[in-house]
């Protein structure tokens, strides 16, 4: 019990430091702010969201003399969270400095919970979520339906990205095989690619070429390796697998955005290892499981749970071989994950 009382403590006190600091930022932004505003400020203008900083975040100007040129933006106090791939209204200012004064509505985002639960958008008016994942690390199947479940909620269409292919091997192809095997038996596009070695990447800048991509995926995938095999003269910083744990190490820190020169845009997010779906209902996750459409409402029980009930038809089509185990899995596996007023 002490032990207890001492890591509440130990979180009041994290929270409240990060709260004060939060909050001395949020008085020296506002200061920059009224400070710019004081001075001379541009017309306002339309510009794009390509990297989020902190309290900060970096501008391409979209239209008039300033077309392609980045500022530094401060954001007035009033306005939501902004993240890479929002459309803004902004004033420019001296020395390369902005004022973001609104944000435009937008068509679609990608959405998560934060380390508390509190809900975050990714990436905002994206057209397809690049889902990629490699030999190494393992990848779990529940963490891509996680992102499938998320793209089918958001309206974005998904690319699953086996990148590092040159990495299969008689120890680890049995395994892989059968992970692809599933979601290619779904309809879902997948690609195999090797941004080492090049190959494959003609056919995934096919896919990207006129569309707003996003990349998402664990950390050491090899997202920075695909950007900067796309486009070399980017440079994103590249980072080893743990040879500890195997995992990937983070090396991309915020999202940022980068142009194709033949049309389209590319989203490139920091790696993570889990994704949360405490913001869906369980009906989303159902939608999210496309093998399961002509299904759901047809169980014997109106509030069936697919779990042990007679006459449910998920566990039949589960026993004909017409669901897969591996999804079923997943399913179940996020239906738990999920807080009980969602059910």
């Amino acid at each position: 019990m002490a032990k207890r009382q001492l890591n509440r403590r130990q979180n009041w006190r994290i929270e409240k430091i990060q709260g004060e600091r939060a909050a001395r930022a949020a008085k020296r932004e506002s200061q920059a702010v009224e400070a710019l505003e004081g001075g001379d400020l541009g017309p306002e203008q339309t510009g794009l969201v390509i990297a989020h900083f902190g309290v900060q975040v970096e501008v391409e100007a979209l239209e008039g003399e300033l077309k392609g040129q980045v500022f530094r933006c401060h954001l007035r106090a009033n306005l939501p969270a902004l993240v890479t791939g929002d459309q803004v209204v902004w004033r420019p200012g001296n020395q390369g400095i902005g004022v973001i004064v609104a944000q435009l509505p937008r068509t679609t985002e990608l959405k998560r919970p934060d380390s508390r639960g509190q809900l975050k958008p990714v990436a905002a008016n994206v057209d397809m979520i690049v889902i990629v994942f490699a030999p190494l690390p393992e990848p779990h199947a529940n963490l891509i339906d996680r992102y499938l479940v998320a793209a089918e909620h958001a309206g974005i269409r998904p690319l699953l990205l086996l990148n590092k292919f040159d990495l299969i091997d008689e120890h680890n192809a049995p395994a892989l095989n059968a992970l692809l095997a599933v979601y290619r038996q779904l309809g879902y596009p997948l690609l195999e690619v090797s941004a080492h070695h090049g190959n494959g990447m003609e056919q995934l800048q096919q896919q990207l070429d006129g569309r707003i991509s996003v990349f998402v995926g664990q950390s050491g995938v090899g997202k920075s390796s695909l950007v900067n095999s796309l486009l070399p003269e980017v440079e994103t910083r590249v980072g080893p697998l743990s040879e500890l744990s195997g995992q990937g190490t983070h090396t991309t820190t915020t999202a940022r955005l980068f142009h194709f020169p033949g049309g389209g845009e590319l989203i490139d997010s920091p790696g993570i290892r889990e994704f949360g779906l405490g913001h869906v209902s369980r009906a989303d996750v159902e939608a999210g499981f496309i093998e399961f459409n002509d299904l759901i409402g047809t169980c014997r029980f109106r509030d069936c749970k697919h779990d042990r009930e007679p006459g449910c038809a998920l566990l039949k089509a589960l026993e004909d071989g017409r669901i897969q185990q591996q999804r079923m899995n997943s399913y179940r596996s996020i239906i738990a994950s999920l807080p009980q007023d969602t059910y």
